[in-house]
């Protein structure tokens, strides 16, 4: 047994120990509506609208978007915002930030990345000066060993979401009350280097940022096990963004499972924006077999998935863009039902035989008692501090082990 395989174990153990005896203050659910009976819509992105810019992203000219590929996906973005009529996002009209590294011992600083921006001015004099960015990372593995790895899920996916409301949202001919800032980050794959140094060096004040939307692999399933699901994490964040969330609705075909982003800790470029209290909605599809692996091709996206995820963030872009009132940060975390759900729709899934996702029987183990757990927490309706600690380490240890 690897060195991995053992600490994984050792934490399906630990966490198959904590939940023989739980207890804890219990936290009845917030009425909410019934998911099966919230609105349903068609989306308004379909297939057609994404799959160009996946195919172009992820394709061979390039070369798995790192170095001069990188540069070429920058400019690709650039162009899109320009037919779009975007604004240049950064000083001196520009819609390229560049990412310095450091200094070498003639102080001089080399360009690591770029990130490109583009944005829409609100149409309301007293709320245009706030703001709500769109964002993706463009950023991916390029060529290693001979083998080019396309990034078509991670993250071409989550790109051509950005670019689809980009266009939908410069054409409509309602302006939005709030400014909406475009966001391409490099050097995501590196440490989240390109989002912390826009965050260190916002084009305006970060208190105007009223929310922070990022997409990163939305057009594959997780474990490709057979779910029509996009994991939406953040919302435990800020009572409006949830309802916002309760008051869209999905597009048809889609199912939105709300997670907090605890369960997975740090992932994607939301986290300096999270580090710095923002409101933030963080869109995946999670984690499949191809991920950063040369296998990650547009073949095997669902476009249909990406189309619909898209359709859901132009809502509620729309939605928070036009409020009365913008999204606000609490650090207070209320446990809710929906990662009960979420995860009880998981286990349930994984252990049918027909998902064809093979289970040691130590995950097997653990994925049963999950089932169990979240039935009873479901069925009685209320969550315990204790428990939703214990939903956030199983889905820690499920992610390392399953995933």
């Amino acid at each position: 047994m690897c060195w991995r395989h053992l600490r994984c174990a050792t934490r399906l153990c630990f966490v198959f120990a904590a939940m023989i005896s739980l207890q804890g203050r219990s936290w009845a659910e917030d009425p909410q509506p019934n998911p099966a009976a919230k609105t349903a819509w068609d989306s308004p992105i379909q297939a057609k609208h994404v799959r160009p810019h996946i195919e172009f992203l992820a394709g061979e000219k390039l070369k798995g978007r790192s170095g001069a590929g990188a540069r070429l996906a920058a400019e690709y973005i650039r162009d899109r915002f320009q037919e779009a009529k975007l604004a240049p996002l950064f000083d001196e009209e520009s819609y390229f930030q560049e990412i310095p590294g450091r200094a070498d011992e003639n102080d001089e600083k080399p360009v690591l990345g770029r990130n490109v921006g583009g944005w829409i001015e609100g149409s309301d004099p007293k709320l245009r000066g706030e703001f709500v960015i769109i964002s993706a990372h463009y950023d991916h593995l390029g060529v290693r060993n001979g083998k080019m790895y396309p990034g078509a899920d991670d993250n071409a996916s989550g790109v051509s979401m950005m670019l689809e409301l980009a266009r939908r949202l410069a054409a409509s001919t309602t302006k939005p009350k709030r400014s909406i800032a475009f966001v391409g980050f490099d050097l995501e794959e590196r440490f989240l280097w390109g989002s912390r140094w826009f965050a260190a060096h916002p084009p305006w004040p970060m208190e105007q940022v009223k929310m922070f939307i990022t997409a990163d692999m939305i057009g594959r399933s997780l474990g490709d096990l057979p779910l029509p699901t996009v994991f939406v994490m953040g919302s435990e964040h800020s009572p409006q963004l949830a309802g916002t969330l309760d008051r869209v609705g999905s597009p048809n075909g889609l199912e939105i499972a709300r997670l907090g982003i605890a369960l997975i800790g740090t992932r994607s470029d939301y986290g300096p924006f999270r580090d710095r209290k923002v409101p933030f909605l963080f869109f995946s599809t999670g984690e499949h077999p191809d991920y950063h692996s040369p296998r990650d091709v547009p073949d095997r996206i669902d476009y249909e998935k990406v189309a619909r995820v898209s359709g859901l963030a132009l809502k509620i872009v729309t939605d928070v863009a036009n409020a009365d009132e913008a999204p606000e940060w609490t650090d207070t975390i209320k446990p809710n039902l929906d990662e009960a759900r979420t995860l009880n729709r998981i286990a349930k899934t994984l252990l049918d035989p027909d998902s064809n996702h093979p289970l040691t029987s130590l995950q097997r183990l653990i994925v049963t008692q999950a089932r169990i757990k979240t039935d009873q927490i479901i069925k009685r309706g209320s969550i315990t501090d204790s428990e939703r600690t214990w939903l956030t380490r199983l889905a820690q240890i499920m992610l390392l082990s399953i995933f």
